[in-house]
């Protein structure tokens, strides 16, 4: 009922901001950070009390790890909407309120039972509560990278390409770390703890580092002048895609250790 709430405050904050964008305004909408902001803290709610009733963290299958991921996404984007020095542009807001849409709809359908029940034993490790918090806050912020590079292609005036350039680079450099150190680093430390081993090339392990690697060339993207820019965009575009399928994808088409996450 709580994610359920939060899920309707989300949508109203679409609704708004897509209001602002029709009619061309240049700055965001004066509500919808403060509706972020309330569903962010309804989905945690709903996080906390499953916890409880789990007594583990509820981050353990696909409805609660969308729940986190949504929460984290929308409060990302309050957090960017308070510092006025990262001003976030209407359609920015938008695309990303639409993605935490998007997910929230997927845990409400039945490919993502929200049935409560206490993980088994090789998911009972606060090594995996790292793992996969970390991955989804930084994928959070690949979020706003992936809605900005759209913004940056779109556009055709200089300083909105320059300011939209300028908050692409921010959004993967902070999630950037944040995802290497849950993906990779505190998941080779749980799979060692679950499985005997730091890396099986499992399907999801094998995309997550195909998704790291995408991330770490736009960053040396940044560092060669010739390849900012489109070249930039087109990166963060693919590795979110790359994000996507990591989760999705190998969930449903892909076997493997994870299957059962």
């Amino acid at each position: 009922m709580i994610a359920t709430i939060a899920f309707g405050i989300i949508c109203l904050s679409a609704l708004l901001e897509v209001i602002y964008l029709l009619r061309k305004a240049s700055t965001p909408d004066p509500i919808s950070h403060y509706l972020h902001l309330a569903a962010a803290v309804l989905l945690f709610i709903a996080i906390i009390q499953r916890s409880i009733e789990i007594d583990f963290v509820a981050v353990t299958n696909t409805f609660e790890s969308l729940l986190f991921f949504s929460g984290v996404i929308v409060l990302v984007l309050f957090v960017y909407r308070i510092q006025k020095r990262w001003r976030v542009v209407p359609f920015i807001q938008f695309g990303a309120t639409v993605v935490a849409v998007f997910l929230l709809a997927i845990a409400s359908s039945p490919i993502a039972p929200s049935t409560i029940s206490p993980p088994i034993p090789a998911l009972q490790s606060y090594w995996l509560v790292l793992h996969v918090t970390c991955s989804f806050i930084g994928e959070a912020f690949f979020v706003v990278g992936f809605v900005t590079a759209i913004y940056y292609l779109a556009v055709k005036d200089d300083e909105k390409k320059k300011s939209a350039d300028r908050i692409l680079y921010t959004s993967i450099a902070i999630g950037y770390p944040i995802f290497t150190a849950g993906a990779l680093i505190f998941g080779a430390i749980w799979a060692e703890a679950a499985w005997g081993s730091y890396w099986s090339w499992d399907p999801k392990e094998t995309w997550a580092l195909i998704t790291w690697l995408t991330y770490t060339a736009f960053l040396h993207s940044r560092l060669v002048k010739r390849f900012r820019g489109k070249v930039s965009a087109y990166l963060s575009i693919i590795g979110f895609a790359f994000t996507l399928f990591t989760f999705f994808g190998v969930n449903y088409l892909l076997s493997g250790l994870h299957s059962y996450a």
